[in-house]
């Protein structure tokens, strides 16, 4: 994990300075998200429902396909802003470079992952992994780490964390007959249930509680540079989380639909009502030190950090305080 963040730093530091603020179009956010998952449904409803529009800013979404992609392309700034787990900026904020990425609005609370088992049963325990294989994603990202996490706490023995499948392959790789059990957002967990292979059996983020899980993130010269961008970014996915709040289920199901073409309505209604029944969603983009401090636990009890890293130096909560007053 250090070596590939060193790696980083190298890249950061041969990139020449005039790409800083390069961006022709200055109304176009390309924006690096970790994963598509229904669990950014703030997001997505934002821009499906024209909310970005109107403030004149045009989303390029691309998929990193985890956190430590997102943070390569902000770091190569082929990115402006990344939507990823707050550990990849922890990681690069211990290095104590300048314009360094900061975490600006905080969009989950929880993990957003459930446990997928070959079997279905009506009284899953944690201890039905013991001695077993769970895919669980990347040593050292959030995921991985949120699942160490509940494992421990639930006090299961012998139970082996797959970290050697990327990601994206989560999945394909558990229907291919990888593992025991494994880790998926939906919409695919419930695609996995469609297709018969798996069964969803318990959620990661009910276990392991409140942490900042997923949050948009810029490096420190872009935020200074577009400072009214930043806080309309802001006031759009706001309104993209007041109307998940207050729609109906199957006006969300419409708002989503064309952010995930080939999943049926049902998977898109499922999902929706799991993720509600978790509270997933941070009802500002504010990000609190308790939940920071939540995560720093998190991350040090998986070994992926030994030094405190101080909240300041991660998150710039400026911007989502200004337009919560703009509002009030």
């Amino acid at each position: 994990m250090k070596k590939f963040f060193i790696a980083l730093f190298c890249l950061f530091f041969a990139m020449p300075f005039c790409f800083v603020g390069c961006n022709k179009d200055k109304n176009t956010i390309r924006l690096c998200e970790v994963t598509h998952s229904i669990f950014y449904a703030p997001l997505y409803i934002a821009i499906n429902k024209g909310y970005f529009e109107e403030y004149d800013i045009n989303i390029e979404l691309s998929n990193g396909g985890g956190a430590d992609k997102c943070m390569s392309a902000l770091v190569s700034k082929s990115a402006d802003i990344a939507l990823m787990g707050p550990e990849a900026t922890i990681y690069v904020a211990n290095q104590g470079k300048k314009d360094m990425p900061v975490v600006f609005g905080q969009l989950t609370k929880r993990d957003g992952s459930f446990i997928i088992g070959r079997e279905a049963t009506d009284n899953f325990s944690w201890n039905m992994l013991a001695n077993k294989e769970i895919l669980g994603g990347r040593r050292g990202g959030v995921p991985a780490m949120t699942l160490e996490y509940a494992i421990e706490k639930n006090g299961v023995e012998n139970c082996t964390i797959n970290y050697d499948v990327a990601f994206d392959n989560l999945t394909s790789a558990f229907i291919g007959g990888t593992g025991d059990f494994v880790t998926a957002f939906e919409p695919a967990a419930s695609a996995i249930v469609e297709s018969g292979r798996g069964h969803i059996l318990a959620s990661v983020g009910a276990e392991t509680g409140e942490i900042p899980y997923t949050a948009f993130t810029a490096n420190t010269s872009y935020i200074e540079a577009n400072t009214d961008t930043i806080k309309n970014f802001l006031r759009a996915i706001m309104k993209g989380y007041n109307y998940l709040m207050t729609a109906s289920l199957d006006d969300l199901v419409d708002s989503l639909r064309p952010s995930f073409g080939g999943t049926s309505d049902a998977s898109i209604k499922n999902s929706i009502q799991k993720y509600i029944a978790i509270d997933s969603w941070n009802s500002t983009p504010v990000m609190t030190e308790v939940a920071y401090n939540n995560l720093i636990k998190v991350i040090k009890n998986a070994g992926s950090l030994t030094a405190d890293v101080p909240f300041a130096s991660v998150v710039n909560n400026s911007y989502a305080l200004s337009i919560l007053s703009d509002n009030a």
